[in-house]
């Protein structure tokens, strides 16, 4: 016992002496930065100039192959889209084997193998590797191009840019490329119906036997396997592979504008603006500030710790997350970008608070802390990455691809520790062109332009110029046309109930039961809605093969909610909501309600009159009704999310029909996990025999 007291004494006196030693008014100096020792991947190099890079990792019995084709870029032109037909054709099976025996055999195996128009990617277990690669090698150098294949990609290209039309976020990503690129450069071209429609087999063709070769191409293989073998498998199969000269492509490249300007996009549907705050840079990973750029654009916008993020979402709460991020490619200009997603009100606040976080990191130096958490970030990042064999192969391709030292990993968190915060400000000065941005806005302009063009910064007013949807110069669009003599809020409204069946009929209108269907995300879904007056509601969301998914009820005085077999209470907002609810058609009600006419705006270009609706509670809902039919084709209604940001959601409504003298939209379109569904109503009655139990 004395022995374990006096050892415990000797420790406690050390402890004693350790803190006195220590002066804890100083932030202790950071260590060396460690030393990394990367494995390198066995390399070999066929006469055609495939290089193969094999990476033995015995943990598992899986194999993955990945076939990178490094061509300078490609300008597709007058056919763009082509790249997109070579994609999804190749792998369609070869010349020696059909394209149903081809995937048959492959999911037999249990295996994946997938093509680019100028990479492949397979995975499968070790015993069936020697056959995955034989399949991948035979898919891709004599594809199976068909003519009924190509027909069938073309659909579905004609239906995706069909679907894009409106997709604010589409046009938003079309429009900033194109200003940043320009159209005729192959990161600013885009696809369209014309030039899907262009492309023919023999273009399909050609351009596989033009750049499918091997003089630029890298096979990394992974997993359970010897480099001995694979050497033998490789030659086998892709010995024959011949080479060829690719001539690069010359093409124009757009340039920084010479003052801070906004380019507007108008999209009447959009209910949030997409901003991207951008410039082009020429930057590569073997430049000196490579690092510090990386850091300063970690710090600006890196994630949910950085100041864009802080600024926007945490303290002004205008969007759900503000980022940023810069490029580098050896081969053309890339961009560095500050985005976000931002309700339309706050619009030009926005940018000005981006617009000032960029002024800031590019003219001021950035703190000790937020350098200092950046480093670790990275240290952490990188220090997990190269535990992975992947990492060690995209390293070893990086080297050769990218022209960087050979140590440049194992050098690579001394340089991260080597970074200054002067090195951040030079780089942030450099490359953030705090003074040449490009404020490239997608929204509805009816509501955020007049904004816009008020808006100042530094003390100067940010001229706005106009683009088309495809990035095309246009003049300012007209955003709201003058409401006729003797239009009102309510004139507007009982059009509306006129147009759908009177109010005497509508008044008598006891119960509505709905069924609608729709297909989303490649499963049928059929949704039930059944209504009794005045406030009774129940929902049942269906899908194909799984039943029930979705239930809301309501019988007046509770409610619930019940998402796969899991049910809970409707919160209380919810409660309140509905049972102030004083009938099945609210525009028969609307006299206790303040009623505003906003204008005229376009609703799937048509006209439609606008009509706020304030309730009691101060909630406010937005009605569109076709200026020429009357009916109502649109509602968006304001929510709140996680944090209190708002988000407007948008239903829409079309194809009307009768139903026992009452007028309903037989097509809706509704918001569903960040996208619009529409369903298609396939059954609707009026006055069927509803009771209580029905809605519990």
């Amino acid at each position: 016992m004395k022995t374990k007291i006096v050892s415990l004494l000797v420790l406690f006196l050390a402890s004693l002496t350790m803190q006195a030693q220590i002066d804890r008014s100083k932030q202790p100096k950071a260590g060396p930065a460690p030393k990394v020792n990367i494995g390198k991947p066995n390399t070999f190099t066929l006469k055609n100039g495939l290089t193969v890079m094999v990476v033995e990792n015995n943990k598992l019995p899986r194999v993955s192959a990945n076939l990178t084709i490094d061509n300078p870029l490609i300008l597709e032109g007058e056919k763009a889209g082509l790249t997109s037909f070579v994609s999804s054709m190749l792998g369609n099976g070869s010349t020696s084997i059909s394209k149903d025996d081809f995937n048959e055999e492959v999911d037999y195996l249990g295996a994946s193998l997938n093509f680019g128009s100028q990479s492949a990617f397979a995975n499968s277990l070790s015993k069936y590797f020697p056959r995955i690669i034989e399949l991948m090698a035979d898919a891709g150098l004599n594809p199976n191009f068909t003519q009924e294949d190509l027909d069938s990609e073309r659909a579905k290209i004609l239906e995706g840019i069909k679907s894009d039309k409106k997709n604010v976020t589409a046009i938003a990503g079309r429009v900033r490329s194109v200003l940043a690129y320009g159209a005729n450069h192959p990161y600013g071209e885009y696809i369209t119906e014309e030039s899907v429609n262009k492309v023919t087999l023999d273009d399909v063709k050609a351009f596989h036997k033009k750049y499918f070769k091997p003089n630029n191409a890298y096979l990394i293989i992974i997993g359970d396997v010897k480099t001995k073998d694979v050497k033998k498998l490789v030659k086998k199969y892709f010995k024959k592979w011949e080479k060829g000269a690719i001539t690069p492509d010359t093409y124009d490249t757009a340039s920084n504008p010479t003052a801070t300007e906004v380019n507007f996009i108008n999209a009447d549907n959009a209910v949030q603006s997409e901003l991207s705050i951008q410039n082009t840079v020429k930057l590569t990973m073997k430049d000196e500030d490579y690092f510090p750029v990386l850091i300063a654009n970690n710090i600006l916008g890196g994630g949910g710790e950085a100041r864009l993020f802080n600024n926007l979402r945490e303290d002004k709460k205008f969007t759900y997350g503000s980022y940023s991020s810069i490029g580098n490619d050896r081969r053309t200009i890339s961009t560095f970008r500050a985005t976000a997603s931002v309700r339309n009100a706050v619009t030009d606040s926005a940018v000005v608070e981006i617009l000032k976080e960029v002024k800031k990191i590019s003219t001021e130096l950035v703190s000790d802390e937020e350098l200092k958490n950046v480093k670790a970030k990275y240290v952490g990042r990188f220090v997990t990455g190269i535990e992975r064999p992947s990492t060690i192969a995209r390293y070893a391709l990086n080297i050769i691809t990218e022209d960087l030292p050979k140590n440049f990993y194992e050098t690579y968190l001394e340089k991260i520790e080597a970074v200054t915060k002067e090195d951040v400000l030079r780089a942030a000065k450099k490359y953030f062109l705090n003074n040449k941005l490009r404020i490239v806005v997608t929204g509805k302009g009816s509501e955020v332009v007049s904004a816009l063009e008020n808006m100042t910064f530094d003390g100067k007013k940010v001229p706005v110029k106009y683009y088309d949807q495809f990035g095309a110069p246009t003049k300012k669009p007209e955003f709201k046309k003058p409401i006729p003599a003797g239009v009102t809020a309510q004139s507007v409204v009982d059009n509306y109930i006129k147009a759908i069946g009177g109010k005497e009929k509508l008044m008598s209108v006891t119960t509505i039961v709905q069924e609608m269907g729709t297909s989303f995300q490649g499963m049928d879904m059929s949704m039930m809605m059944k209504q009794k007056s005045p406030n009774m509601l129940a929902v049942d969301m269906s899908i194909a093969g799984m039943g029930s998914v979705f239930k809301q009820a309501f019988d007046s005085e509770s409610g619930y909610m019940e998402q796969q077999g899991q049910r809970m209470d409707m919160p209380k907002d919810m409660l309140d909501g509905l049972k102030a609810k004083k009938g099945l058609f609210p525009e028969l009600h609307y006299s206790d309600s303040k009623l505003r006419l906003v204008g005229i705006e376009s609703v799937e270009g048509k006209d439609a009159y606008v009509v706020e609706v304030e309730s009691a509670d101060g909630d406010k809902v937005k009605n569109y009704y076709d200026v020429a039919s009357g009916l109502k084709v649109k509602k968006a209604e304001t929510a709140k999310g996680p944090g209190g940001q708002e988000s407007v959601q948008e239903t829409g409504y079309g194809d009307y029909k009768d139903v026992d003298g009452v007028k309903f939209p037989y097509k809706m379109v509704l918001p569903m996990m960040g996208q619009k569904v529409e369903f298609t109503t396939v059954n609707a009655k009026i006055n069927a025999p509803l009771t209580k139990k029905d809605f519990q």
